[in-house]
């Protein structure tokens, strides 16, 4: 806040920025969490993409400002640049609409380390619940770990439960062209810029995809597409897709033997590293312009018919008790 500015005049500490399209089956228990929140009064703005199901009829409950988008004008960056530009909160609080707060004070842990004026980006934790297949909740123990990074040193982040400083946004907004991977370039941005990016377990969500095989190919083609405009100097052969599909597979076996459920993952598993490394390698290999049309196919594709760790306990009084009756609605979390 400026020093010209009344004291009345106090705007939120943050505002949530949701994009969504089609999201009835998850945004409601998002929002839900959200007003359990110890961070009292936030700014909800959620940026639909021409939902055509019930996604807005749910919105429309909660205190929630609504920014459309056409489908010919979407990409991640543009959405998050929309809703950026619709508040003057000191923070954006940016989280997909399929993901939904473990704690009450999942908004206070994502904000507190931007106490440091030097930190621009702070991202969470994420995990999976029961509907996540079993690869993905392996990647999301390699990608969101226990212990916190206050000082990373490398722009790795993710926008499906992060938060950013506005100002160090208005100076450098988020990239409208590439086809994914907006937070990892604009993270990478900011460092160039002097400013930390921080990791912060205890921010904590439950993040679920319910993707058939073909939407699954489809995100990590795109998002290496995005990888390859962002990182010139990156390859991805096909020894690469053979040696991470192996390595991969054959950790999640040994690990999901270890679980106890190897025999109703093994089919996941192999599904899941094939068509996450086939896509790579597909965005990798295409020389070609990005379409508006292939945007389309990304964003729009046709839709087809861990135990918990001990220091969790010691929060339990944190935790937000969903009612049943919010899945039984469509209001059940899950990008």
């Amino acid at each position: 806040m400026s020093s010209e500015e009344p004291k009345t005049a106090r705007l939120p500490r943050c505002s949530i920025v949701i994009r969504c399209y089609n999201e009835e089956n998850h945004i409601g228990r998002l929002l839900e969490g959200v007003m359990h929140q110890t961070v009292r009064d936030p700014g909800i703005i959620v940026v639909d993409s021409g939902s055509t199901d019930g996604t807005l009829d749910i919105v429309a409950r909660y205190p929630a400002q609504v920014i459309h988008v056409t489908p010919q004008e979407f990409s991640f960056g543009r959405a998050l640049n929309r809703g950026c530009t619709a508040t003057s909160a000191e923070f954006v609080v940016v989280a997909s609409a399929h993901v939904y707060p473990i704690y009450k004070d999942w908004l206070e842990r994502l904000l507190a380390p931007f106490k440091d004026e030097r930190v621009a980006l702070v991202y969470g934790k994420q995990r999976g619940d029961e509907r996540t297949k079993y690869s993905e909740r392996q990647v999301f123990a390699t990608w969101f770990g226990d212990h916190p990074n206050p000082s990373q040193k490398h722009p790795f982040c993710n926008n499906a439960n992060a938060a950013i400083r506005r100002t160090v946004w208005g100076r450098q907004p988020y990239d409208e062209s590439l086809t994914g991977l907006e937070d990892i370039a604009w993270g990478r941005a900011a460092m160039g810029l002097g400013y930390r990016i921080v990791y912060e377990p205890a921010a904590e969500v439950v993040h679920v995809h319910e993707e058939t095989a073909a939407r699954l190919y489809n995100r990590y083609r795109r998002e290496a597409i995005a990888l390859k405009g962002i990182f010139p100097e990156e390859r991805f052969n096909l020894w690469d897709l053979l040696r991470l599909f192996v390595g991969n597979v054959a950790s999640d076996l040994y690990h999901a033997t270890g679980d106890g459920v190897l025999m109703r993952s093994a089919g996941s598993v192999l599904m899941f590293r094939l068509m996450q490394f086939w896509g790579t390698y597909r965005g990798f290999a295409r020389r070609r312009p990005v379409t508006s049309g292939l945007r389309q196919t990304f964003y729009y594709p046709r839709l087809r018919a861990r135990t918990i760790p001990d220091s969790e306990q010691s929060r339990a009084q944190h935790r937000i008790e969903y009612e049943d009756s919010h899945r039984a609605k469509g209001r059940n979390g899950g990008g």
